[in-house]
């Protein structure tokens, strides 16, 4: 824990809830955490007390110890008021895959910007036994070695079906720059991309708490990708310019309510850190790009560690996300090896 002095971030718990417990961070405000199945091994959830019932942010993923850590918080420090409304802050699966469950099992309503909406409702009706054809060329154009393809294209895909509930018909739009009333409190929206497009962040106007998803994090940057359904897109363009966007609102006093990690003070040190990490990653890539690569060569300069087969995915779109920034940004050019791989190289 940093001691909050102006310009530092700080902390104000030092430990996380357990499962089915849960923290009181403001008044009506309730901070819970869940398990995830992952490296980052859980998500942060917050229910705002409406008086005769609860609004959910964000939900946790969809799976047997996921979902018995929600009831658990529900039988307990939920107990005796019904979720009546749920509100997710972007549409990724360990935000949004027990959204459907608490519709379902709870009455509850929806609220979300519509790209993350239709993105769940179109991502949940998609299903893939094998690779696709695009997925195969993605991992072609990026260097992949024959041995590495071959096993990838033998490997059944991720399918966000399998870890989110599916979601009802019919929601609440959240909107930029909108007034929203929860938790009896007023908050003005504002959507950020990069990490995923629309997510929604919340501003109170009657105290200084900022709910902030994944856009907003203390200590750890959220992975900007490029993937194979959008192979040319310029997420960090996004993410630098949401950051810039953020910090014309940001205030030292603010509790920034954060998807991972703890919660935190200090929001306007956080953006500079987390545009600084980004433009530092481009130059190291730029520097590296003096000799001709493709992206797999390029985890060195951006990552300083070595990437193992367990993060190599994340790794890769991210490298990509920066391959991408470099030439749209001009400081860079391709060109395709024999191969069908992109041989990247500074201009």
């Amino acid at each position: 824990m940093m001691d909050g002095a102006a310009g530092m971030i700080r902390t104000p718990w030092d430990t996380p809830p357990e499962p089915g417990e849960a923290i009181e961070v403001a008044e009506g405000v309730l901070w819970l955490r869940l398990p995830l199945p992952m490296a980052l091994d859980h998500v942060n959830v917050y229910a705002l007390d409406e008086g005769d019932g609860w609004t959910i942010i964000d939900t946790g993923i969809w799976n047997k110890r996921c979902l018995a850590a929600l009831q658990a918080a529900l039988d307990g420090p939920l107990a005796g008021k019904p979720v009546r409304q749920v509100v997710l802050t972007h549409h990724h699966p360990d935000h949004a895959g027990l959204a459907g469950w608490l519709m379902e099992t709870q009455g509850a309503s929806l609220a979300a910007t519509r790209t993350s909406w239709l993105t769940t409702r179109m991502l949940q009706l998609d299903e893939e036994t094998e690779a696709s054809a695009a997925s195969v060329a993605y991992w072609t154009a990026a260097g992949l070695s024959p041995e590495m393809l071959a096993r990838k294209r033998s490997e059944r895909p991720f399918n966000f079906k399998d870890m989110v509930w599916p979601i009802p018909t019919g929601y609440t739009r959240l909107k930029d720059g909108q007034r929203w009333r929860m938790g009896g409190r007023d908050w003005i929206i504002r959507t950020g991309d990069g990490h995923a497009p629309e997510h929604a962040t919340f501003w109170s106007l009657d105290d200084n708490l900022v709910i902030g998803g994944d856009q907003l994090l203390p200590s750890i940057s959220a992975n900007i990708g490029v993937n194979a359904s959008e192979p040319e897109a310029n997420p960090l363009a996004e993410w630098l310019d949401s950051c810039a966007r953020f910090a014309d609102h940001a205030r030292e006093d603010q509790l920034i309510l954060g998807g991972h990690k703890l919660p935190f003070t200090g929001l306007p040190l956080r953006l500079r850190q987390m545009s600084e990490n980004h433009y530092g990653a481009l130059a190291r890539l730029r520097d590296h790009l003096a000799t001709p690569r493709v992206a797999v060569e390029c985890f060195p300069p951006l990552f300083k560690r070595a990437i193992d087969e367990r993060v190599f995915g994340l790794a890769l779109v991210e490298t990509v996300a920066h391959l991408n920034y470099l030439l749209e940004d001009g400081q860079a050019t391709r060109r395709k090896r024999e191969d069908g791989a992109w041989l990247w190289e500074r201009t």
